[in-house]
């Protein structure tokens, strides 16, 4: 099924189908060198909004298992260091000295690694036996497996009730969103608290943020979607926090059982009211949406055309998902970026789906010496160009594409 006939949040028929990007290969599955020749599975990505909510979404066509090996790490970024510091202090005042946080999708355990070192009670979930092994090199604790009511009862079983449930960047990958939320609130101790941080939709929608749409990025969620889904459970929004620094723009999200009776912050009534103001239920603000993009589209072929004409070699920052949806849909391949680096060693010697651009170390730019650095992991610009001021020195010039195409140099 390539298209959704109901939203995945609050149930309402025939989402808004705005943006069809065509076939996609998943965007984390990168390619290894012998398998270059060989076609790779790819699946139409339609994106579709709900407009009684705000969801963007699209079908879960991604294979079963795909999530058992996983390439993205939130440690290659030191601005995730310092975020998740940051939430670790926030979930270690919520738990008590004695709550258990359970982080659903811990990744490399950067999140809990931070939490121990305050002295809490942890334990992560993850599918992901690769990833565990680092975060287990930390010194976190992971239950390996997919997050479901049967996993929710095991844990509750072996360890107690959750007072606190955190889940960063993971939520926006499920695609059976009722069963995981039976699962949480299996799990959840009577006076827990539920955190999700994820990117938000109206950020999306505002500065044209269509590429972190992607097979494995079913759902992009609205607060509004949040709050409908939440109610299935009886669980209400009471807190919300926004980073609009934070992958494009996210938001920190707390839920709690309705019977504990804990008020809702006036954040919570702002931001909904913004979400509608921005037109978020309305179908016009999509399609203008879409026309920017190409409109995008077109600009930066047209800077990469120039550049090439006048022999300038251009490297991709960032083998990041985003990134390869963004190079698919414009159709940016091997003939404009020579090749792509990215700081996460799981990804060097490996190729990028659907466009097969070689994947190198941040090193390679120091041998290679590009002219242009386009920037696909634009969200993290400030950072690269703080750590890449040698290839400035140099003469050279970042092509950042969004929210609007920019030369730096």
């Amino acid at each position: 099924m390539d298209r959704l006939t109901s939203c995945r949040a609050c149930l309402a028929a025939d989402p808004h189908l705005f943006m069809p990007l065509g076939n996609h290969s998943p965007a984390q599955m990168l390619i290894r060198p012998e398998d270059l020749d060989k076609p790779q599975p790819s699946f139409p990505l339609n994106a579709q909004v709900c407009l009684e909510c705000g969801l963007i979404q699209v079908a879960d066509q991604i294979p079963a298992g795909f999530f058992r090996h996983y390439l993205y790490v939130p440690s290659g970024a030191a601005t995730m260091h310092r975020h998740f510091g940051e939430l670790a202090g926030v979930l270690a005042a919520k738990a008590g000295p004695d709550g258990l946080i359970v982080d659903i999708g811990c990744n490399d355990g950067l999140l809990l690694a931070a939490c121990n070192a305050l002295g809490a009670k942890t334990l992560g979930i993850d599918p992901a036996e690769n990833i565990a092994e680092i975060a287990r090199g930390r010194g976190v604790k992971v239950h390996v497996s997919y997050f479901d009511p049967d996993t929710a009862q095991e844990i509750h079983d072996r360890h107690g009730a959750a007072k606190v449930i955190v889940t960063t960047n993971t939520f926006n990958h499920i695609g059976d969103l009722h069963t995981f939320m039976r699962g949480i609130v299996r799990l959840l101790a009577p006076d827990g608290v539920f955190v999700i941080e994820v990117p938000r939709a109206k950020e999306l929608l505002e500065h044209n943020e269509f590429e972190n749409i992607y097979h494995e990025h079913v759902s992009e969620f609205s607060l509004l979607s949040m709050v409908k889904l939440g109610a299935f459970f009886d669980l209400e929004v009471t807190d919300v926090h926004h980073f609009p620094n934070i992958h494009g723009g996210s938001m920190r999200v707390f839920l709690t059982r309705k019977s504990a009776g804990v008020p809702a912050a006036p954040v919570v009534r702002a931001m909904l009211d913004e979400e509608r103001e921005a037109g978020m239920l309305d179908p016009e603000s999509y399609a203008a949406l879409v026309r920017k993009v190409d409109a995008m589209g077109a600009e930066i072929r047209a800077m990469l055309d120039d550049m090439k004409a006048r022999g300038l070699k251009i490297a991709g920052y960032g083998a990041s998902a985003r990134g390869n949806t963004l190079i698919t849909y414009f159709g940016i391949d091997k003939k404009y970026l020579d090749f792509l680096v990215d700081k996460n060693p799981l990804k060097h010697g490996l190729y990028s789906p659907n466009t097969r651009i070689p994947i190198k170390p941040v090193e390679a730019l120091e041998t290679e010496k590009p002219d242009v650095l386009f920037v696909l992991a634009w969200n993290f610009f400030e950072e690269i160009k703080e750590q890449q001021q040698a290839f400035l020195a140099r003469g050279g010039k970042f092509l950042v594409p969004l929210p609007t195409p920019r030369i730096v140099g």
